[in-house]
């Protein structure tokens, strides 16, 4: 979930290009390298983790290895590319609507 990814990410479990990241809006760019910190990779958190996320599409905008527990971006998604949790459209608008108060 969304919500584990942040708690991982802010557990400093999480390398980007070999550097540990423990901010979990940390901003990537295409070409960056995501990967489970090696002293982390054996954790049973993780081997449960992947047990359950094995048959989920990895996003096409993201390369996976499962047996490094390492992703690629290869580009930044577009609007259509991102999963809603919500299961609905997102009306942009209103986003707008706050930010501009």
């Amino acid at each position: 979930t969304r919500r584990e990814s942040r708690q991982i990410v802010g557990h400093k479990f999480i390398t980007v290009n070999g550097k540990t990241v423990n901010i979990p809006s940390y901003q990537v760019k295409p070409g960056d390298v995501i990967e489970v910190r090696e002293r982390k990779k054996g954790l049973q958190r993780f081997k449960d983790i992947f047990e359950v996320t094995e048959s989920r599409v990895v996003p096409e905008w993201m390369e996976f290895n499962p047996e490094t527990m390492q992703g690629t971006i290869k580009e930044l998604p577009n609007r259509d590319q991102i999963d809603v949790l919500t299961g609905g459209a997102v009306d942009v608008m209103l986003i707008v609507e706050l930010y501009s108060k």
